[in-house]
């Protein structure tokens, strides 16, 4: 592999793979490199909502303008990772019903349609909702699957020549005569070392960009702010269910694929434990409790898991919970602002605004560089994304489509004509709870840079459903083995895998959950003693 490219980037979050994306279609010879997984960050620890910029509007003008903007670019070039539901600003009987006035106004302003109906409008639009609303509007909210999000534009960057390097973390940068001329790395998988040179490195490593700012000499002051969510067994909403009312705690219940997600919190934390954090009882007992005042009937749903991320927010010293710094994009050169030539900076921004952020950083690159070729991924589908809604693009591949292969279609779109399922065997279950057959799964070993099962269930949902791993992980891991050539890796990688697994279980293990937990670890333990030693 060559060690000379145009451009280095570092992390492997949609904003890093955004860029890469972007800067490959522009020509670029590209190198993202990331520490861990694709979609490891923030990028994979948020609620999946498609924001209209409607929860911003009121509050943020600038980040809701982007957000609308960017939800209409989505829902055209990722539709295998976007659930158009729509969405609900619901006033509930503790809330101010002025306050709708005000909502709508804005809402308008940023260029977001937002339509006032009647409640009982609402509750036939979304059976779920509390009976006992008050006010409706309605706005074009969604749902995005981060993780396919994340994996098509790797995919899609890879196409057009970027090499991707995961789980290989930078440890320091080649500066020579005040300009940055590349990367120091350690890849974790060998604990081999190496350098790697390019004109313009860009640093979008989210929240830990502060660090890798602090490698090269200079300073970015973050806010990292943490925020708290809990996954349900079950969808029990169509649409996207948001509280009416300025960004308060658990006031987002977002349907996705066959689990419905309840969210978030924001809590400042210290910025050494960003590497590991997780819910509280606290936060566990405030999202149950408010997420019934959105849907009651979450009262009597089986919780599947807690989780945590922290968002990556440029810091100020005025505001504790970090609610009201804006959700803004920042691009920092490093040239103009200290002096270090060849280094950028993206950070700030979203989920929502990922593209965006990183057309504006692909820009500052090709100033750099003094190329001028535009941005086409405001335009350019994703790999998987085809025109067709998934029951066409379905009967198009296969005559009469099974549930499987629908199900194939709903998570890789059109490239699910790559999958060969043309005979039991390869149409057979990994996972039966999201269906996931052994074709789809070898097929991302094999093209997606997986190494493990975690990587493995980013890329095809393996273990995501309601047994957490119970059933599908062993033979998950039986076609790592395969592929890898090596059972005792495979055996140690579902140990660490369901050990993972336990951790977003383990803030909310009762009930059935615990029930689940406890079978899990009887059948891996006693049955197939996989934790003897």
């Amino acid at each position: 592999m060559s060690k000379e490219f145009d451009v280095i980037v570092i992390g492997g979050g949609i904003t890093g793979l955004g860029t890469a994306r972007d800067c490959s279609l522009r020509g670029l010879n590209v190198l993202l490199v990331e520490r861990n997984d694709i979609g490891t960050g923030a990028t994979g620890r948020n609620h999946g909502l498609l924001h209209s910029g409607a929860r911003y509007a009121v509050t943020d003008r600038e980040s809701a303008t982007e957000c609308i903007k960017e939800n209409m670019i989505l829902k055209k070039i990722a539709r295998h990772c976007v659930d158009d539901t729509s969405g609900l600003f619901l006033t509930l009987p503790e809330d101010d019903l002025d306050y709708q006035a005000t909502f709508v106004k804005a809402c308008h302003d940023a260029g977001i349609k937002a339509d006032i109906i009647d409640p009982k409008e609402a509750l036939l639009m979304e059976p779920s909702a509390n009976p006992s609303i008050i006010g409706a509007v309605r706005v074009p909210d969604g749902s995005v699957d981060p993780f396919r999000l994340s994996a098509s534009n790797m995919i899609d960057a890879q196409l057009h020549g970027a090499t991707i390097l995961v789980y290989t973390e930078v440890t320091g940068f080649i500066i020579e005569q005040g300009t940055v001329k590349g990367v120091k790395v350690l890849d974790h998988k060998n604990g081999q070392t190496a350098e790697y040179r390019a004109a313009v490195t860009v640093n979008a490593a989210g929240i830990w960009g502060h660090h890798i700012a602090s490698l090269a000499g200079v300073n970015i002051g973050m806010f990292p702010a943490k925020g708290s969510l809990l996954i349900y067994a079950h969808r029990v909403n169509g649409v996207v269910l948001n509280r009416c009312r300025k960004p308060a705690n658990a006031d987002i219940l977002v349907p996705g694929d066959t689990v419905c997600v309840i969210g978030t919190t924001s809590t400042r934390v210290p910025y050494e434990e960003c590497d590991n954090i997780g819910a509280t009882p606290d936060e566990v007992d405030l999202l149950m409790a408010e997420g019934a005042k959105l849907a009651p009937c979450l009262e009597h749903t089986r919780i599947l898991r807690a989780y945590a991320g922290v968002r990556p927010l440029v810091s100020a010293d005025n505001d504790p919970s970090g609610r009201n710094i804006s959700r803004g994009i920042v691009c920092l050169d490093h040239e103009t602002r200290d002096g270090l030539k060849g280094f950028i900076s993206i950070t700030g921004g979203k989920l929502m605004t990922y593209r965006l952020m990183a057309e504006i950083a692909t820009d500052a690159v090709c100033k750099k560089l003094g190329r001028s070729a535009v941005c086409v991924t405001a335009t350019a589908p994703l790999p998987g994304s085809a025109e067709d809604n998934l029951k066409e693009l379905a009967k198009k591949i296969w005559d009469v489509p099974s549930t499987v292969q629908k199900s194939v279609i709903g998570r890789i779109g059109d490239r699910a004509g790559q999958i060969s399922m043309d005979d039991d065997y390869k149409g057979s279950l990994v996972c039966e709870c999201e269906e996931v057959p052994v074709s789809e799964v070898d097929s991302a070993i094999v093209n997606q840079n997986v190494h493990g099962l975690v990587d493995l269930r980013r890329r095809t949902r393996v273990g995501m459903g309601t047994c957490q791993g119970e059933l599908c992980a062993c033979r998950a891991a039986g076609r790592l083995a395969s592929a890898h050539g090596c059972v005792e890796r495979a055996k140690d990688d579902l140990k660490s895998f369901l050990n993972e697994r336990w951790k977003g279980m383990y803030p909310v293990a009762w009930g059935e959950t615990l029930r689940e937990a406890a079978y899990t670890q009887w059948v891996y333990s006693e049955v197939l003693g996989l934790f003897e030693d």
